[in-house]
């Protein structure tokens, strides 16, 4: 039990692009994961958790923040985040903690803050607000190189460079030849070993955030990670029968799958995704649950370090994802658009003092903004009236709320301001590129902005989401319930900061949120 007289330490950790279903605790027919199974058997693992949007910088807006991407208005990898929201770091150092990272946020910084020739008005890895940096590591991953290179590995290759397969040519096809650094000096080894090494020398209460960017691509491992899955094995793809059938669907699949590379998958590689074929699909898979188990390896060895330091019964421990990974489905890579495959996300929470739902599982939707508000809760703090999310603390201890949520919500912006290249192609403005998504038990609906058709799915008949219903005549009543659905979301959650305040003859009457601590 933990103590009563101490504040917890807590420790979030982000695992970049793992899939919700890949946990063999949820079911997973191939993927084993038993450290963070051994984390769900003493929390709550959420089996329905989806993230807010996508790629990094807008999932990790909603994960930080506590509100959804319409209120965050973090849109893309670069969208600077406003300065005047609130974030989980700076909430945290507000109750006395220091919040300290491990890996990096991916926020972009408010230019309104930075005098003209700021570096950081040219990298989309800043820093999020709140937080002490122990060991940062962006996507250049130099601090791991120079790592490295001190072991006497040859870290001439850079990175992406570095993660190409041991002595392999340049080639289209995919093999599970690991790369120059072994189990034992992947990034996530690294980051692992930063994270214990601080924690050796905390004496007093502790937030650490360590955010691994695996399992993100490149998709490699070194052994054995490499060779533990069968290319064969693993569930069907949901898909439909050509690349180019699913293309006809919809303009914006049309659009997607004609963008994807290999080369942002497995660096040396030419050609489209799409082209690929099957057998090297099945290969990268087998890499990418290698990828997850190298993860889960090291999450075992976090664990263990926190009990030898007496801590493990004093840690609350969150364990979640950004966004997740198609990683085949609809014969995609990545992550983006409308699909459960790029949304559907991992999620255990452990609360030692919480025992009352230990091993336990939830079936509701929960959402990355819900991450926030339960922190706080936890901790005994308010949350703030204006955030999106909702605390999870409920499930913890065994009381689900009656009138929780029945839908997951998700929204993904496509628009290129650098580049227009979204804007060209299907000649709308910036603001038009965009998408959101309300998804049940029974449908998903997606409505598009610029004029592009929406997509109803009823996943009852078709859980692969493969056949469109928009336009049956016999799904127009769920088609009109789910478009008010969608503006009833929309309508309650946009924008409270100064909306739960008015001002009287008394002065201010209500909330006024918004504010940065």
């Amino acid at each position: 039990m933990a103590a009563k007289s101490r504040r917890p330490n807590i420790l979030l950790i982000s695992c970049d692009q793992w899939r919700g279903d890949c946990l063999s605790a949820a079911g997973h027919p191939t993927v084993k994961t038993p450290n963070a199974d051994a984390l769900a058997a003493e929390g709550v693992l959420f089996k329905r958790h989806y993230g807010g949007a996508a790629p990094c910088s807008p999932a990790r807006a909603c994960l930080y923040t506590g509100l959804y991407q319409m209120n965050n208005r973090v849109c893309r990898n670069g969208t600077p985040l406003d300065a005047r929201h609130g974030n989980i770091a700076l909430s945290a150092r507000a109750l006395g903690y220091d919040p300290t990272l491990f890996g990096y946020t991916d926020v972009s910084s408010d230019p309104r803050t930075l005098a003209p020739g700021d570096p950081r008005l040219k990298t989309y890895e800043g820093v999020l607000p709140g937080f002490s940096v122990r060991q940062f590591l962006p996507e250049h991953q130099k601090p791991w190189l120079s790592w490295l290179k001190a072991r006497g590995l040859d870290t001439s290759a850079g990175s992406p460079g570095i993660h190409r397969p041991l002595g392999e040519e340049a080639s289209d096809g995919v093999t599970n030849a690991p790369p120059v650094y072994s189990r034992d000096e992947t990034p996530t080894a690294f980051l692992a070993g930063e994270f214990i090494r601080w924690l050796g020398e905390q004496d007093a209460p502790w937030f650490a955030h360590v955010s691994f960017i695996s399992p993100h691509p490149p998709f490699i491992v070194p052994a054995p990670y490499n060779t533990l899955y069968d290319p064969t094995g693993g569930p069907a793809f949901p898909r439909g029968e050509s690349w180019q059938a699913e293309a006809e669907s919809h303009p914006y699949l049309a659009y997607d799958l004609g963008r994807q590379k290999r080369k942002n998958f497995r660096p040396g590689t030419d050609g489209k995704v799409r082209d690929w074929g099957d057998d090297n699909i099945r290969a990268i898979r087998a890499i990418y649950y290698g990828m997850i188990s190298e993860v889960d390896a090291q999450l075992g060895r976090i664990w263990q370090a926190i009990k030898t330091a007496g801590a493990w019964d004093d840690t609350i421990v969150i364990l979640t994802s950004d966004h997740a990974e198609m990683m085949g489905d609809h014969f995609m890579l990545g992550k983006g658009g409308f699909f459960d495959g790029s949304y559907h996300i991992p999620l255990i929470v452990r609360d030692p003092r919480r025992g009352e739902a230990a091993g336990s599982t939830v079936d509701r939707f929960t959402e990355a903004v819900d991450i926030v508000p339960t922190l706080l809760d936890l901790l005994d703090a308010d949350a703030q009236p204006h955030l999106d999310g909702r605390s999870l603390k409920p499930f913890l201890e065994g009381k689900p709320p009656k009138d929780w949520r029945d839908a997951a919500h998700w929204e993904f912006d496509f628009r290129s301001i650098a580049e227009g290249e979204a804007e060209r192609h299907f000649g709308i403005a910036s603001r038009q590129c965009n998408l959101a998504v309300t998804r049940t038990e029974d449908f998903k609906y997606v409505h598009f902005g610029g004029g592009l058709p929406p997509l109803l799915f009823d996943l009852k008949k078709d859980p692969g989401e493969l056949a469109d219903v928009a336009a049956d005549p016999t799904y127009l009543a769920a088609r009109l319930e789910f478009a008010e659905r969608l503006l009833a979301w929309r309508a309650e959650h946009l924008d409270q900061s100064l909306a739960l305040a008015e001002l009287t003859e008394d002065g201010v009457v209500g909330y006024v949120g918004g504010s940065r601590a």
